[in-house]
């Protein structure tokens, strides 16, 4: 969940509404006579409040603007557990941000710590998805900045109502999700921006689930809801993964390499994806680890 770097009262009750991160953003929408004050709010807010379990990201500025630096030096500091890069375009800029973060974990004596998500928001981006995506073991995830990517790619951005909606981003999600996937982290959507119209952003999360993105950005409590509801497995799904995973380890038992299950046979995809099923249950609070045992 996005949250302005410049408004302490959404910082300090962020976490009561149960996102699973909260990123605080010190570039978009803070303007460049708060870029200061608010960079010294985020790190008071990382440093000082209780967020919980929640993972805690930080949008930074570019590296090449004035802000960049002092603001990997400050979120550092606090302990971020993730540093956002925005508009990232090629390998080469995840590079030149770890060595930031390097310097300021080496003075910390915790090299290692801080992780890192790029945003793709132009079409270079995008082509550089997977170049992107490996480019440090530090990246832990790539998500799509939608509109910074539709003024690059000269688009208009589609509403509900249009035959052609999602049309303009098809290229670029398929390009993230593609990437994360040979890269093994994680992809995330862009934000949907009109809380007036709950519908669409309905469809879009199934529609990006179905893609098969990790997980959404959004810009308000509202939308935590449906995004959880739609990403979290059903009973009968749930059900039919426990007894496929349950089969596979019957057959090891007996040394067979041949799974069926209710008269089927079961090759690997199927195992996969029931695998994917079990996860998201347990991470959605569905299922512990005991309830497996």
């Amino acid at each position: 969940m996005f949250v302005p770097g410049n408004n302490p009262g959404m910082m300090a009750d962020a976490h009561i509404y149960g996102p699973d991160s909260i990123m605080l953003d010190l570039e978009d929408s803070v303007t460049m006579a708060e870029k200061d004050a608010a960079r010294l709010l985020v790190h008071n807010a990382l440093k000082t409040i209780d967020y919980g379990k929640t993972e805690m990201v930080v949008r930074i500025n570019p590296l090449n603007t004035p802000y960049g630096k002092k603001d990997v030096e400050a979120v550092v500091k606090a302990g971020v557990h993730v540093i956002r890069m925005p508009k990232t375009e090629t390998a080469e800029e995840v590079v030149e941000l770890e060595k930031e973060i390097i310097k300021v974990e080496t003075e910390l004596g915790c090299v290692g710590r801080t992780q890192i998500m790029a945003a793709i928001e132009s079409t270079l981006g995008a082509l550089n998805a997977y170049a992107i995506a490996t480019a440090s073991k530090r990246m832990m995830g790539i998500a799509l900045g939608a509109e910074d990517y539709c003024a690059n790619l000269k688009a208009q951005r589609t509403t509900g109502d249009s035959p052609f909606f999602g049309m303009e981003l098809q290229m670029a999600r398929q390009c993230i999700v593609t990437a994360a996937r040979a890269a093994g982290i994680d992809a995330l959507d862009t934000v949907f921006s009109n809380l007036n119209d709950m519908d669409t952003f309905r469809r879009e999360v199934e529609m990006i689930k179905a893609m098969g993105f990790d997980g959404k950005s959004i810009i308000n409590p509202r939308q935590i809801e449906v995004v959880n509801e739609i990403f979290a497995p059903k009973e009968k799904e749930i059900e039919k993964a426990k007894t496929i995973l349950a089969a596979i380890k019957e057959a090891e038992k007996r040394g067979s390499g041949v799974i069926a299950v209710n008269g089927k046979m079961v090759d690997r995809p199927v195992v996969i994806r029931a695998q994917r099923t079990i996860d998201l249950a347990i991470a959605s609070g569905i299922l512990t680890k005991e309830d497996l045992a």
